[in-house]
């Protein structure tokens, strides 16, 4: 409600209320940095000797000063592959190890299969007994 009690938008009467714009504004990409790129801007830091010239490095390449320090840190740490740009993702497999895997997934199915026929066999074995059919069992016990 407006001011005056009335339920019509904070526009003058009679005009009607401005058409918000439908364009969908395009999400902003992440920005990546070379390896070579953040070596340059880290030793172009270090050489800084005025005050107040890094802060205008950082606003000339469009950077904040975490970037700087993450970049200082994983260079005093020796990581120059922290420099460069990551592999996203699962990383990929070893073949011997997939073929492992595959082995032992065959080798299980196989033991269930196993299993489910000695079960089958030890049932025909004692529907033959309960019926009185000669099995492979009762014939070698009497030429025996």
């Amino acid at each position: 409600m407006s001011h005056n009690g009335s339920t019509q938008p904070l526009v003058e009467r009679g005009q009607p209320a401005p058409v918000p714009n439908p364009e969908v504004l395009p999400r902003a990409k992440r920005r990546q940095f070379s390896a070579e790129y953040k070596m340059r801007i880290v030793e172009e830091a270090d050489r800084v000797t005025k005050r107040g010239e890094i802060g205008a490095l950082l606003r000339r390449e469009g950077l904040y000063s975490s970037h700087l320090d993450k970049w200082r840190t994983l260079r005093a740490k020796g990581q120059l592959d922290g420099l460069s740009a990551k592999n996203r993702g699962r990383k990929p497999k070893d073949p011997k190890e997939e073929e492992l895997g595959r082995l032992r997934q065959e080798n299980e199915r196989l033991r269930t299969r196993l299993e489910q026929a000695e079960l089958i066999i030890d049932v025909q074995k004692k529907l033959s007994r309960l019926l009185g059919l000669p099995t492979d069992e009762t014939e070698e016990n009497e030429s025996k």
